[in-house]
């Protein structure tokens, strides 16, 4: 749950509204692909429940990701087909924001734009950060980073507003319908 954190830690209340309004949920079939490696994606993801498996032909299962992380925004920042499949695992909850939505809003709300490719860069460093912890652990190499499970003492202040914007975002869904 900790990545949804740094993403919206950085968005404010307008910001979030507009992600659970232009996105569309779902609860997931049993193994359904999100992203398909190699393969163009149109929408980013955010798991609301449960799981989702990340995996790279040849390698297996990489990680899995559970409530309030983000699939899809490595592509969308740098266009580049995924080098992973996304499989949600069943049972899971999904938010999916086209892509294209999402790029007009950045191109008419400067404001968003500096939101968000801030929260991406802040969410993208975390996430090399714990690689590199976890191929240093693997190496035997002492590690000073911040560790998977620590927050970046910069963002703690931040936390809890952003914990509250993703119940809000929860909430804002659950009103709505729920596709299957």
């Amino acid at each position: 749950m900790r990545k949804v954190l740094y993403i919206l830690s950085q968005l404010n209340d307008e910001d979030v509204d507009w992600l659970a309004n232009a996105g569309r949920t779902w609860t997931v079939d049993a193994d359904e692909s999100l992203i398909h490696e190699g393969m163009p994606v149109a929408d980013l993801f955010f798991v609301l429940a449960g799981e989702a498996s990340v995996s790279v032909s040849g390698v297996g299962e990489l990680v899995r990701l559970g409530r309030g992380e983000i699939a899809g925004e490595m592509s969308f920042v740098d266009s580049a087909p995924p080098s992973a499949t996304v499989t949600a695992l069943a049972g899971s909850a999904i938010l999916a924001v086209d892509k294209r939505a999402v790029e007009a809003r950045l191109a008419e709300d400067a404001g968003f734009a500096a939101r968000f490719y801030r929260a991406l860069a802040i969410f993208l460093a975390d996430r090399l950060r714990s690689t590199t912890s976890r191929i240093k652990s693997a190496d035997g190499l002492a590690s000073t980073s911040i560790v998977e499970d620590e927050l970046d003492e910069d963002l703690l202040d931040q936390v809890s507003l952003a914990g509250i914007r993703f119940e809000h975002l929860l909430t804002t869904l659950s009103s709505a319908r729920i596709e299957r």
